[in-house]
């Protein structure tokens, strides 16, 4: 009995071997577009549900196999679907989402398409003129560019209606001229009777009540011979508006009652198209749904796929700036120790600048009191011995001769400029009643009529401190003083001396011209320098508070050396 029926069995078994095959040869590319043409198909003739069935099993594989072109074109299917069972807001629904993924392609002819579609339901469902036209316009700038001319024609005509719908003419006026332009070429009968309304309507905009009539009769005989019953209806009612305008009521009232007439038929038709698939409407909602779960359960895969990979990308970037961020602390951290080692060689090197200036001022203190003495201590003593012993002779030896009266005078006259010079090294006060009786008499010593030193000091006259420490304080002072006669153009100067907590505060003031500080640094002398550098070397303060035409003082503040 099994031997009777293999025959039948192996030709049944070839026979699905080959519809398996033949089903394998064609790609889910193909397959997709092979279902969205048969759902077109069935949309063309009114065969909603069918279609809406096709195009959601078309749109499932599309995403499936992430082709965005086919997603936007199934999306679009869909959309027209509800369009045509005049469901305006899920049409409008699944046009947006379309063009979501039309614009991730190349794909110029869908992008036309839908967001032609867009501005049909903005215009003529949500009555949202302008960005109907915003929509019309970038369905224009597609048909530009693929030279879709019967399209241009067509976007030209409803942009051109919008803008007469809301009464701006001179807007509309450019996209009707093109119309009128190209549509023998490369329009249809589809939109013969649109044309002549609008032009009916721009003539009688410009007062041109002849050619309005003549255009307004045209489109409604045309549109009695045809099929356009939406187009003839407007018609009828946009000429009953012109013909109230001038004045033919009799003849308004008649192509008013033929508009509504005519949009009573249409509305039943309406009527029974919605009846017709009311078994539909059932379904939308659930319909809807199902093509939401569609897409998300795509979505919700390659939205983990992208996180994943936006993780990795993260993670990338954190370790990658975390790089930088270590190159840029390890730049920083090696600036920073050059800057440091830069500034240790500077202090360094002022350090020894001040250093080599201590050294040479000390060793100038040092020769003068060596000098100083040297000339006191013995030449003086051997010119005052020599002068003596020159008078003892001149007391035994009455008669005086000439010679030995000039030497006399030429010994006295080297005592004194020896003295002097001593006394200008090191003044005598200095070393034999302190640094304040010094600085009293350095005072009046200076003034004279042109500028007066004043001496203020809270410390007793005959107070004494360490003799090295007494000379340089002197000498700075004098210094100082030098340069408040040679630069201030003063007429009062004064220097202020205290003592607290062992340490010796010097305030010198002048009322002269003054000269700005943040400049002073630059244009310091080698003078002032020396003053710095041997303030520095006892550990003392040296600031300078002076401003132009505002007089200038100089703070010292240091340690005081005892004996």
């Amino acid at each position: 009995m099994g031997y009777k029926h293999a025959p039948l069995f192996l030709f049944l078994l070839f026979l699905y071997t080959n519809i398996a095959v033949s089903q394998a040869l064609i790609s889910p590319k193909e397959e997709v577009i092979k279902l969205s043409n048969e759902a077109t198909e069935l949309m063309k003739n009114e065969k909603y549900e069918k279609s809406l069935i096709l195009s959601r099993k078309a749109l499932t594989k599309a995403i499936k196999i992430h082709e965005d072109v086919l997603i936007a074109r199934c999306y679009n299917i869909i959309a027209a679907n509800f369009d045509g069972i005049a469901e305006f807001e899920k049409a409008y629904f699944y046009y947006r989402k379309g063009l979501i993924y039309a614009n991730r392609t190349q794909d110029d002819e869908l992008k036309n398409w839908l967001y032609n579609n867009l501005g049909n339901i903005y215009c003529f469902d949500k009555k949202e003129y302008q960005k109907g036209i915003y929509y019309y316009k970038k369905s224009l700038d597609y048909s530009t560019k693929i030279n879709d001319f019967p399209q241009l024609v067509f976007t030209n005509l409803n942009i051109a209606w919008a803008y007469f719908d809301i009464g701006e003419y001179q807007a509309g006026q450019p996209y009707l001229d093109y119309i009128n332009k190209h549509h023998q070429k490369h329009g249809d009968e589809s939109t013969i009777v649109a044309l002549n309304l609008l032009n009916g309507m721009y003539c009688g905009y410009k007062k041109d009540t002849k050619k309005a009539v003549a255009y307004f009769e045209k489109a409604i005989q045309l549109g009695e011979e045809g099929s356009e019953k939406s187009d003839l209806s407007f018609s009828y009612q946009e000429y009953s508006r012109f013909l109230v305008q001038i004045g033919a009521y009799k003849k308004a009232y008649e192509n008013l009652a033929k508009y509504n007439a005519l949009t009573t038929i249409i509305n039943n038709e309406e009527k029974v198209q919605k009846a017709n698939i009311a078994g539909i409407n059932l379904e939308i909602d659930e319909y809807k749904r199902e093509i939401d779960t569609i897409e998300l359960k795509y979505k919700t895969k390659e939205e983990v796929l992208l996180e994943k990979q936006s993780k990795n990308k993260q993670i990338s970037v954190i370790i990658i700036s975390i790089l930088l961020l270590i190159i840029i602390l390890f730049y920083f951290f090696f600036q920073n120790i050059k800057l440091k080692q830069k500034n240790k060689l500077k202090d360094v090197q002022t350090k020894i600048q001040q250093n080599i200036y201590n050294a040479s001022v000390n060793g100038q203190e040092l020769e003068r009191k060596k000098i100083a003495s040297f000339l006191h201590d013995d030449i003086s003593a051997l010119l005052s011995s020599a002068g003596l012993h020159l008078s003892v002779f001149s007391a035994k030896n009455p008669i005086q001769t000439e010679e030995i009266t000039k030497t006399k005078s030429i010994l006295k006259e080297a005592h004194d400029r020896v003295r002097d010079v001593s006394h200008q090294l090191i003044p005598s006060l200095l070393t034999r009643f302190g640094l304040f009786f010094s600085l009293k008499d350095l005072c009046e010593k200076n003034s004279n009529s042109s500028i007066r030193f004043e001496y203020i000091s809270t410390i007793e006259d005959k107070t004494r401190y360490n003799e090295e420490f007494e000379m340089k304080m002197y000498f700075i002072i004098t210094e100082l003083f030098n340069n408040i006669l040679k630069h201030s153009k003063a007429s009062l100067a004064k220097i202020t001396i205290t003592e607290s907590q062992d340490k010796l505060l010097i305030i010198i003031e002048d009322n002269g011209m003054g000269f700005a500080t943040d400049k002073y640094r630059s244009k310091e002398g080698f003078g002032l320098t020396q003053i710095r550098a041997r303030i520095s070397n006892i550990d003392g303060v040296f600031k300078i508070i002076s401003g132009e035409k505002t007089g200038t003082q100089i703070i010292i503040k240091t340690p005081i050396l005892y004996k």
